[in-house]
């Protein structure tokens, strides 16, 4: 359910998406490198050294799994979704998200060899074809075929962009009902037992929120979208990761899904004082 849902969601978001906004990345070529520089080097950067803090060496070491995948992996599927809701500019989080998505090929398992030597972790080598193939079936895939139905059969886009967009809200209702339902008694145990964890994740995640403000130029729309570059991470890779290489330990799924939630939960309050701003 969930490789059918992600894909229904980035077919529908290039069938919607206008052509035009991917020239952009001509005119606003230092703008999309500092987004690029913010959320494939220093937001992981930012992980790490929350981990070298003294008080998160008593965090577990599911803990530290979850929070280290999720600082190194960007480009999460539903940015643009976000961005054009929330007020913030689709075009450009499109092309920071196809961005990312090239550089993550490089930047996840570089970041992943700085971190096991900093912490001396053994069995994370991971590799980019791993990487690579997550992105491209996951996100670059069906957003090309959904840009390439647009360019091609413009009417086409037209007409089934209003009924793709309400089975993609569909099956996205459905899929969050579904993992909370699986998963919802195992986070509570999870919660209980990592107590400690929870302030660590809600920080990474505000100083993520706050590198993507500040490397943005003064333009509201832009200050959103980098926010929301920075700040939410690729749960769907992050969860493949863990399954290659620690899939003795599950606490480090729930782990991932407790900082995606924490996420989520932490961006609303920006987003309503964005919205108050822009008023």
């Amino acid at each position: 359910m969930v490789p059918a849902t992600l894909f229904t969601i980035m077919f529908a978001l290039g069938v919607g998406l206008p052509l035009d906004g991917f020239s952009r990345w001509q005119q606003q070529r230092g703008l999309l490198l500092r987004g690029l520089l913010g959320t494939c080097v220093l937001v992981p950067l930012a992980a790490v050294a929350l981990l070298l803090w003294p008080p998160t060496l008593a965090l577990s070491q599911p803990a530290r799994f979850a929070i280290a995948l999720m600082g190194v992996s960007p480009s999460a599927p539903l940015l643009l979704r976000k961005a054009g809701k929330q007020g913030g500019d689709r075009s450009l989080a499109a092309l920071l998200q196809v961005g990312a998505a090239l550089v993550a090929i490089l930047s996840i398992p570089l970041m992943a060899i700085l971190i096991t030597r900093i912490f001396g972790v053994s069995g994370w080598a991971i590799e980019a074809r791993h990487v690579a193939g997550q992105v491209a079936l996951g996100q670059l895939l069906p957003l090309l075929l959904g840009l390439l139905l647009r360019r091609f059969a413009p009417q086409w886009a037209s007409r089934l962009e209003a009924p793709l967009d309400r089975i993609a809200n569909v099956l996205l209702l459905l899929l969050v009902l579904v993992v909370l339902a699986k998963t919802a008694p195992l986070l509570a145990t999870y919660v209980g037992a990592n107590l400690v964890a929870l302030p660590v994740m809600g920080a990474l995640v505000l100083i993520s929120l706050a590198l993507g403000y500040g490397l943005a130029d003064r333009d509201p729309q832009q200050r959103v979208t980098l926010a929301l570059v920075t700040s939410m991470r690729n749960p769907g890779l992050a969860l493949l990761l863990a399954g290659t290489y620690a899939p003795e330990v599950p606490a480090v799924k729930l782990g991932i899904l407790m900082y995606l939630l924490i996420t989520v939960l932490l961006s609303i309050p920006f987003l309503r004082w964005q919205r108050q701003r822009q008023a």
